[in-house]
């Protein structure tokens, strides 16, 4: 069984590639509807992705919806990649869900490849290496919020506005909403949810298990995001493919019986005990310093 799990893992590697330089995907213009940081200094590691559509709210366009596709697909060859967050450069506002705009334009034939190609978008999201974040500083709502569930951890701000709203416009969540709700809050609690349309308060959303921190709001509407760098900058200094192993096995082993969990937690630490970074984390604890760790 553990052999079976380890070629399905497939072994750790290092990619040198220079995406955030080099693709004409990622944007660091400030009027751009999707904004990328590559943060330095002390910070460096950590990635942000902003959403900048601020006269639709950051809802999914067809255009916005591509370019966090192509984003997440050229970040994860990102060898400098620790943390990736994503945020608003809007304040107010997270996401509003789909454009319904747009949407209301669209021919039937094309609503259902649309929402199919958004629910691969959060899927890969859910599926990214390196651990992510989602700074919720506003509403999130819909599609905003089934793409902050994909996320592995949601910091909301206290006056931030969290609901799956669909079936008020007589659908249901169709990008993962009913499932990844359901995994973090219980059937019960994600039936009333979406059934009610019901819009829940970050305090609220913490309490329900949606949230993992609630932060008072501050005057420039970035209280969640400061908090997601705060969180962002704990896990910096960890070993990167130990990361990746660890977030692995938790996606991977919540979906199993535990039988078969274990054994893929013992693939995933199989992973880590041929890498450099190991040898270099014991090298560090015996002469006490702090670990140089290098993803190898």
């Amino acid at each position: 069984m553990l052999r079976s799990w380890i070629g399905l893992l497939g072994r750790p590697k290092v990619i040198t590639s220079q995406l955030l330089k080099k693709s004409r995907y990622l944007s660091t213009a400030a009027n751009d509807e999707l904004v990328v940081q590559q943060l330095d200094g002390d910070d460096e590691g950590i990635v942000v992705l902003g959403l900048n559509r601020p006269k639709a709210k950051n809802s999914f366009s067809k255009s916005l919806s591509q370019k966090l596709t192509q984003a997440i697909e050229d970040l994860q060859y990102e060898e400098k990649l620790r943390v990736l967050i994503i945020r608003s450069m809007i304040p107010g506002i997270f996401c509003a869900g789909a454009d319904l705009k747009e949407r209301a334009t669209m021919p039937q034939s094309e609503v259902g490849p649309f929402v199919s190609r958004l629910r691969r978008l959060l899927f890969d999201m859910q599926n990214f290496a390196t651990p992510t974040i989602a700074a919720i500083d506003g509403a999130a709502l819909g599609g905003g919020l089934e793409m902050s569930l994909g996320f592995d951890m949601r910091i909301a701000s206290n006056n931030a506005s969290l609901g799956l709203v669909e079936t008020k416009l007589a659908i249901i969540p169709g990008a993962g909403g009913t499932q990844n709700l359901t995994r973090l809050i219980g059937a019960s609690m994600a039936k009333e949810m979406i059934f009610t349309g019901r819009v829940v308060k970050g305090e609220e959303a913490k309490t329900l298990g949606i949230v993992n921190h609630v932060v008072k709001q501050n005057e420039n509407g970035d209280a969640a995001y400061l908090k997601s760098l705060d969180l962002a900058r704990e896990i910096l200094p960890q070993g990167p493919v130990a990361l990746r192993m660890a977030k692995r096995a938790i996606n991977c082993g919540s979906e199993i019986d535990i039988s078969n969990a274990l054994a893929f937690e013992q693939a995933c630490y199989a992973q880590v005990i041929p890498t450099k970074d190991r040898i270099e984390g014991l090298t560090a604890f015996r002469e006490k310093r702090k670990p140089k760790y290098t993803g190898s």
